[in-house]
Parts: C-alpha cells; sequence; structure tokens
C-alpha cells in the first residue's frame, strides 16, 4: 500500500505530459495566451473565424474516431433511472411564486423584449467623452486593435476583437506626445507624459501582472482613467478582469477603476458593471451577507443611477452569488426577475441550476437540471459534468458521482479512442464563451449543433479528480482511494497541481497522528520529498504559495511533532519568494500555535 502510493505520486509529479508543457514553455520566450499585437490579431481573426462558422473549435484537436453520440447517450450518463416529475419540487417553483426584487419598478412590462440598448443619458455621456477625445489629438495614445466588446454570457467581460486592420508595423511601440510651446518648458507636464508612455508600455506588454499595471496606473495624476484613451481604458479593465480566481487585492484594484471613472464622469459599459458585480460578490471564498449586499447594491446603481438595463449575465452573477451565500430565497427571486422580464437562460444558467440542487441536496432536481440542459440544446463538456459530480456528492450521492466518473471514462474510449489533455484556464474561458454563443446561435440547426457535440471530449481533468480528493481528504480519509485516482491522473497524462499537493498534506493534518492510520509519517516524508523535487525541478504549477506552507507545516507538527515541524517551516520559508509581508503576517499568525 504504501510502495502503491510513493509511485502514485512520483508518477503524476514527473508524467509526459507535464515534462512537455514545462519544455515547451522553456523553448518558447512567448508565454501562451499574450498582449502582443500580432499574437492578439491573429488568435482573435481565428476565433472570429469560429464564431461565424460555428462548425469548428479554435482549439485543434483530432476528430473524434467513433459515431456521434445522441441527445438520449448523454442524458443517460446521469440518469440510471428513471425519475418521476415532481411539479411540487423547488426547481419549477420559482415561477409561481410571487416574491419580487425590493427595487425593481412595478411598472415594468412582463412581457417586454430584452433590449440592451443604453438609456439616452448614456448616449449623451457617452457621446460627450468620445467629442472631448477627439478635440484633444496631443492626448491620443497609441491605437490598440480591440474596440468596445459586446456582452458575452460570462462572469467577466469577453476578449475584444480588433476595430481595424493596423497596417503599421506591431512591434512599433508609439509614445505619448505632449505639443510643447517654443520657449517654455514645464517639468510636470514632461513627468505626467513620461508617467503615461511607462503605463502604455505596460499595458501592452503581456507578461505584465496585475500589480505592475495597477502600480504604474496609480503613478498616474487623478483620476488616471482620465489620462488615457478611450481604447486604453478599455483594454486596462479587460486586462484586470480576466483573471483565474478572484481575491481581495484583485476586487479592490477594479473598484478603484471603478470610482475613478464615476470621479471623471465617464459611462462604464454593461461588461465593465457586471464585472464589478463579480468581483464584490464572489472575491472570498466563503460569501456572506456582507458581500451580497455590495453586490446588490453595485446592481442598484448600475439599474437606477447609470440607467444601463441588466441582462442575463448580470443576473446570472447575482443569483451565483447568492448561491454561494446559501441564499436560496433571493436567488429564486432573482430568478423570478428574469422570468418577468423575458430574459432566456444560457448555459451559466443551467450549470447553476444543477448546482442549486446540489447545494440543496435534492438529487432528483440534478438530474432534472442536467436533462433541461441537454434538451436545451446546450453544449454538454467535461465543465458541465464537473458540476454535475461535484453537485451529487454535496447531496449525499458518493455512488452516484462515482458512476457518472466511470461512464464518462467508458465514454471517452468508445467515442473518441484518445484523450486530448486540457488547456489552461484562459483557453477554458474562452472556450465556454464559444459553446454559449453556438448553442444559441444553432439552436434550430440540430445537425450542426451534434456536430460540435461530438467534437467535444467529455474525459475527465484536473477539476475532476480534486473533487474526489478533495471528499475524500475531508470526510472518508480513504488514503487507498486517492491513491488510486493519482494513478488514474497518471494514465490520462494529467499533470499534477499544487492544489493537490494542498489536498494531501491537508488529509494528514487531519487523519494523522493516530494509531491504525493509513497515513503515516513514512508517507508524509514521502509527499514532502515529492514536493521538493518538483519544486527543484521547477515544473509548472507547483511553487510555494500560502496554503502549502500553512498543511505542510501543520501535517509534520500532527504526524512528527513540534520539533520536526520547525526543521519543515525553516527549510520551506527559505523557498518562499513572498512579496507581500501581510501574506507572511497572515500564515504566521495561522502557525503561531506551532511556531513557539
Amino acid at each position: 500500500m504504501e510502495a502503491t502510493f510513493i509511485d502514485a505520486l512520483v508518477k503524476a509529479c514527473s508524467c509526459r505530459q507535464q515534462s512537455r508543457i514545462t519544455s515547451a514553455r522553456k523553448c518558447s520566450p512567448l508565454p501562451p495566451f499574450t498582449y502582443h499585437r500580432t499574437r492578439r490579431r491573429y488568435f482573435q481573426s481565428y476565433a472570429k473565424q469560429v464564431r461565424n462558422s460555428l462548425e469548428t473549435r479554435i482549439y485543434p484537436q483530432a476528430q473524434p474516431s467513433g459515431p456521434t453520440a445522441s441527445r438520449e447517450e448523454y442524458i443517460q450518463l446521469l440518469d440510471y433511472y428513471r425519475e418521476t416529475e415532481d411539479t411540487n419540487s423547488s426547481y419549477a417553483g420559482w415561477k409561481s411564486q410571487s416574491c419580487s426584487l425590493p427595487f425593481v419598478h412595478e411598472e415594468q412590462n412582463e412581457n417586454r423584449t430584452d433590449d440592451f440598448s443604453p438609456s439616452p443619458k448614456e448616449s449623451n455621456e457617452a457621446r460627450q467623452s468620445n467629442q472631448s477625445d477627439a478635440k484633444n489629438p496631443e492626448q491620443e495614445t497609441v491605437s490598440h486593435d480591440i474596440s468596445n466588446p459586446n456582452p458575452c454570457p460570462s462572469t467577466s467581460p469577453p476578449d475584444l476583437y480588433p476595430a481595424q486592420e493596423n497596417t503599421s508595423n506591431p512591434t512599433e511601440t508609439k509614445s505619448f506626445k505632449i505639443k510643447q510651446i517654443p520657449g517654455q518648458y514645464d517639468p510636470k507636464v514632461s513627468e505626467i507624459a513620461e508617467s503615461i508612455n511607462r503605463f502604455l508600455h505596460v499595458l501592452e506588454d503581456g507578461t505584465s501582472s496585475h500589480e505592475q499595471i495597477y502600480e504604474t496606473y496609480c503613478q498616474l495624476p487623478s483620476p488616471g482613467v482620465r489620462q488615457i484613451s478611450r481604447v486604453s481604458r478599455r483594454l486596462l479593465f479587460h486586462r484586470l478582469s480576466v483573471i483565474e480566481s478572484k481575491t481581495r487585492q484583485s476586487m479592490l484594484r477594479y473598484l478603484r477603476l471603478v470610482d475613478d471613472m464615476k470621479e471623471a464622469l465617464i459611462p462604464l459599459s454593461k461588461s465593465e458593471w457586471n464585472t464589478a458585480i463579480a468581483y464584490a460578490g464572489q472575491c472570498y471564498v466563503h460569501v456572506d451577507a456582507l458581500q451580497v449586499e455590495t453586490a446588490l447594491r453595485i446592481w442598484k446603481e448600475l439599474e437606477q443611477e447609470a440607467g444601463v438595463r441588466s441582462g442575463p449575465v448580470t443576473f446570472n452573477i447575482l443569483f451565483d452569488t447568492a448561491l454561494r451565500a446559501q441564499k436560496f430565497v433571493l436567488a429564486e427571486m432573482i430568478l423570478k426577475e428574469m422570468d418577468t422580464r423575458g430574459l432566456k437562460y444560457s448555459r451559466y444558467s443551467h450549470v447553476s441550476f444543477i448546482y442549486y440542487h446540489g447545494l440543496r441536496g435534492d438529487g432528483a432536481g440534478i438530474r432534472k437540471a442536467y436533462r433541461d440542459l441537454v434538451e436545451a440544446g446546450q453544449i454538454v463538456d467535461t465543465v458541465v459534468m464537473n458540476c454535475v459530480m461535484a453537485s451529487l456528492i454535496r447531496a449525499g450521492e458518493l455512488p452516484a458521482a462515482e458512476q457518472v466518473y466511470e461512464r464518462m471514462k467508458r465514454f471517452l474510449h468508445a467515442k473518441t479512442g484518445q484523450y486530448i489533455p486540457p488547456r489552461d484556464w484562459r483557453y477554458s474561458r474562452e472556450l465556454g464563451q464559444i459553446l454559449d454563443t453556438a448553442s444559441r446561435k444553432l439552436r434550430n440547426q440540430p445537425q450542426k449543433l451534434a456536430k460540435l457535440q461530438a467534437q467535444q471530449y467529455l474525459a475527465p481533468d484536473i477539476r475532476t479528480f480534486s473533487i474526489f480528493i478533495d471528499y475524500h481528504v475531508h470526510i472518508t480519509g480513504e488514503l487507498r482511494r486517492i491513491t488510486v485516482l493519482l494513478a488514474e491522473m497518471q494514465d490520462l497524462q494529467i499533470p499534477i497541481q499544487g492544489r493537490m499537493f494542498v489536498k494531501i498534506f491537508r488529509g494528514f493534518a487531519r487523519h494523522g497522528g493516530v494509531k491504525y492510520t493509513s497515513w503515516t509519517t513514512q508517507k508524509l516524508e514521502a509527499v514532502w520529498m515529492s514536493l521538493l523535487a518538483a519544486l527543484d525541478r521547477q515544473i509548472e504549477g507547483i511553487q510555494v504559495m500560502k496554503w502549502i506552507v500553512v498543511w505542510v507545516v501543520r501535517a509534520f507538527a500532527k504526524c512528527c511533532g513540534k520539533a520536526r515541524a520547525l526543521q519543515v517551516w525553516e527549510e520551506i520559508r527559505d523557498r518562499w519568494n513572498v512579496v507581500d509581508d501581510d501574506e507572511k503576517g497572515a500564515v504566521e499568525h495561522l502557525l503561531r500555535e506551532v511556531l513557539r
């Protein structure tokens, strides 16, 4: 048992796919997705062709070798028995409830259509802003190959697309120029021009982090958004909205830009408002009533003060925020308002319905929501099935979730015969937007929709294994089952990530240090050596971060004692390149009982 566990973990750290990714990144001087003009124009033009044809995916992959799956086969991935329809269930009950949101005007017509046109007030402000930009050509910055995008169903604004073809040299960087009056020199004007040039250079650099962009932005005269062009403002909001996971720091950065736009009397686009609501309500792991209230307050400002009418994306964000805070009555009120406004459910809405019934522990509701997703013509992919399995586990149906997992593996081999490794989160984000657009535009073309569905690979990914490993770490403590899952990750060539080490060390901290446990000291030392080896090889996705430090020290304190935990703390602290003193202080506070 011990040898099997160690072998599975070591192989997962050194799988062939991980080696290919690491070597490829080292050979290429560019990241997988940058904001370099040439690469951005090529990527966006290719994505535009996909959206026009809706017959291929933007990511190259092999065609399935097996027959095309029917809609009934996708439904049977989950349904191993047919449930009777419960007309009194909560899933079908929100339409009949007489609840409504408090500050929505009662005179709104229930049969009105979805009109996303801006109000006259917003149009006048936008027109004045454009005229002011046109009157000041000296303060116009380099024109980017992007324009303001249309709203897209996503919790973040979609990728921006080129407004026109730029025939100039893409590598040439134009500077901010200020007209100088002969015989006069103002050092403050020169300093402002230099700060703007520095900001534009960092903004257009695809390798710049959010921290670097925000730091250079803060050096501009307040409000900074008034010092740059409209195109640069759109790019700034877009760069800060594209993030893997929202944090408190990213939320504060984005809302600071929103406040600057209000101070400068520059209107925000609908996608920028939606991102602000998402940051306010989803930046914390545990959402409480305060985050929900903040999100609703921004929504009220969007509707009543800015005069922008909310669309399906806005309500999807509000619904997801209410679910995270366990505010089920509020969630049903949001759905009721969507029905009142005549808004149609998107792909994200259907996935949220599955998540909703998982939180309520309603297994029948999960199956009904999944069938509704398939029958609505939405594309089923790994993201949808991960939500189904996670919801079934929350509902207390682990055997059903494991059966869905086994059927996914059989479905993979039967329909395709090969596995396409998952892309990173940027590609997954773009793919989700494309699938949602395809489902809406091909709703009346079942043949093209079936062809697009056949191109999706229903295969387990890192998120799938994370769901099951997290359950066994927190609930069952079955190390043997975790070993099997790590071995299957190796078979599917899925590279291990730092989050897996966090979960395994957390399992040792919860279940180790007692008699007759399978979480022994020898296995803990083996996992520790595997982590150090992965750090020495600089494997992508594995680095020393806050929660790895916390759970490594806690695991050794529980299984080996305080003396060994202090040794591990000294060793991992030397490898931790922490730049935030507050984060280091928070870790020392969490480990205060061990480090004393």
